[in-house]
């Protein structure tokens, strides 16, 4: 029966050598922070033949941060493969007779994913904001003006639950093209395209990229539905659930 440490230590080797971790947290950040400084450029040089409302409506906080529409990607696809790489190899056998405590493979996974990518997403929001706001140039804003350092670590909070929520769902459905089968879809067709249709929009509120959106926004010039604080808890609910549906499966399961 192996140790919480003993379990925690193999976890953290399992992703630390294999290439797809680098690869991926990579291409998180530089899609993140490059996508939102092309945005921020185009932003300032069209902001002559903006309307009225447009710059009345703009935040600079959020624009520098429209790269993670895309970043979140690899973030994704770095949570499905923590696990579903063990269950494509047929690793996972290894993994479970060495470890019988689902519980404890389950939470050392999630630890390792924490360690890895809460850094890489503190480093992306900064540099993000940062790199932004400087190309943004007199229609800039700072950190310490009033919900923006909020809105900074809220960026990198979403991009951590992104993959935690992910390694929930590699757990639930096992193989990783079925696994990115319904993120995908589901963050860049489904959620958008129900946020856009009025029958549906009020639903559309609440799902997880939506919620991620209020959290990395400083003005509300809209008739939000709910606040910074109650995007993160629904951001948490989202992964909390993810998580629990896979050690629930994984319990059930054999390898």
């Amino acid at each position: 029966m192996a140790g919480a440490t003993a379990v925690l230590t193999s976890e953290w080797t399992k992703v630390r050598t294999v290439r797809s971790t680098y690869v991926t947290l990579v291409l998180a950040f530089v899609v993140t922070v490059g996508l939102g400084a092309v945005i921020s450029a185009v932003t300032a040089a069209q902001w002559k033949d903006m309307t009225a409302q447009e710059r009345l409506n703009f935040d600079p906080t959020s624009t520098s941060f429209s790269g993670i529409f895309l970043g979140q990607l690899a973030l994704l696809v770095f949570g499905v493969l923590v696990v579903g790489n063990e269950y494509s190899t047929g690793m996972i056998r290894v993994s479970l007779a060495a470890v019988p405590q689902r519980a404890t493979l389950l939470l050392s996974k999630t630890a390792t994913v924490l360690c890895c990518v809460l850094p890489v997403a503190l480093a992306t929001a900064f540099a993000a904001f940062l790199l932004g706001q400087a190309l943004l140039g007199d229609h800039r804003t700072t950190l310490g003006a009033d919900g923006v350092l909020k809105a900074v670590f809220g960026l990198a909070l979403y991009m951590t639950l992104m993959s935690l929520l992910s390694l929930g769902v590699g757990f639930m459905l096992r193989k990783p093209v079925l696994s990115l089968g319904l993120l995908m879809p589901f963050f860049f067709l489904i959620s958008p395209i129900l946020n856009a249709v009025p029958g549906v929009k009020k639903v559309a509120r609440y799902f997880p990229d939506q919620a991620g959106g209020q959290l990395v926004t400083v003005h509300h010039h809209t008739a939000a539905p709910y606040g910074w604080g109650a995007a993160l808890g629904i951001v948490l609910a989202w992964t909390a659930a993810c998580l629990v549906g896979g050690y629930l499966l994984l319990k059930r399961r054999d390898a």
